[in-house]
């Protein structure tokens, strides 16, 4: 823990934004759960061969690539920081062989819940031996506005406005977005902050996620519970899988690109374009079976 505590000062001396260090030291310590939960030497900070595996365990886990070369690359800046310390006197991991690449001109399929998936995950999550108050409301968020976990787990209880039924989002760079919130998923709000984040030994917190140990909830605590209900559903869960699904539905939908680009917090229409317009595998058989 102290060296994690070395690493942020580092950091900062570096000039890195705040955002920029809760990132890093976000993905250092889900890297350092997976070792721990490996049985490994704790004293074995990085290798080699611990990169490589955990790099493959988060491509197994269907991690978006963006994100897999993301967490590459804040572990690539703690291997400079280990080499600065002394700690390591190699560097472990390098970026041009390292990082997931993409060919040039090749499709980009997205991944997204189908209705049917949808569906079935909303019947699970009104079965309240399975699913608490707090664990439904982050499903409901995550499906019905589209937001990066990142967003998801910083909402203040500020950021709730009841009277039109929207929430404030802070995105990547400090970028704010509103966002209508459905009648549905503001009832959830009001059960989950009246009942039950009201007896919490928390309740004080600016932060309307909060868990049993911790003033708001941590990232890997949201993907770790959608991994666990996805064995009992029958298909795989996390966290910005909903945030595709939200865009798709939209689009299907028939709202409109610039939209849906300013729903989801993109910084331009191209990067929505890029992502989202397409046809499923399905739309796309169906289509070849009229000719």
């Amino acid at each position: 823990m102290m060296l994690i505590k070395e690493f942020v000062h580092w950091l900062e001396e570096e000039g890195k934004a705040d955002t920029t260090i809760e990132s890093y030291v976000g993905d250092l310590l889900s890297y350092q759960k997976y070792m721990s939960e490996k049985m490994t030497d704790e004293r074995q900070l990085l290798s080699r061969f611990a990169f490589l595996r955990y790099k493959q365990f988060l491509i197994d886990q269907s991690y978006a690539t963006a994100t897999i070369n993301k967490k590459i690359n804040s572990l690539k800046v703690y291997n400079d920081f280990l080499m600065f310390q002394g700690v390591v006197s190699q560097s472990f991991i390098y970026m041009k062989r390292d990082r997931i690449m993409v060919a040039s001109g090749s499709e980009h399929v997205v991944t997204a819940l189908s209705d049917k998936e949808v569906e079935q995950l909303l019947f699970y999550l009104e079965d309240p031996r399975k699913v608490n108050p707090r664990n439904k409301l982050i499903v409901y968020l995550l499906l019905y506005t589209g937001v990066r976990v990142s967003e998801l787990i910083n909402i203040k209880l500020r950021d709730i406005e009841y009277l039109t039924n929207t929430i404030t989002v802070r995105g990547k760079g400090g970028k704010v977005r509103e966002i209508s919130l459905r009648q549905d998923v503001v009832e959830l709000i009001r059960v989950y902050v009246k009942d039950i984040r009201a007896t919490s030994k928390f309740y004080e917190s600016e932060y309307l996620l909060v868990s049993q140990r911790a003033l708001k909830m941590h990232r890997d605590a949201v993907r770790d519970w959608l991994a666990k209900i996805s064995k009992e559903l029958g298909f795989k869960l996390h966290p910005h899988l909903f945030r595709h699904t939200f865009c798709t539905r939209l689009l299907k939908k028939g709202v409109d690109l610039t939209t849906v680009s300013k729903l989801a917090g993109h910084s331009t229409v191209n990067m929505t374009a890029k992502y989202y317009i397409q046809t499923t595998r399905q739309e796309k058989r169906d289509a070849v079976e009229l000719l």
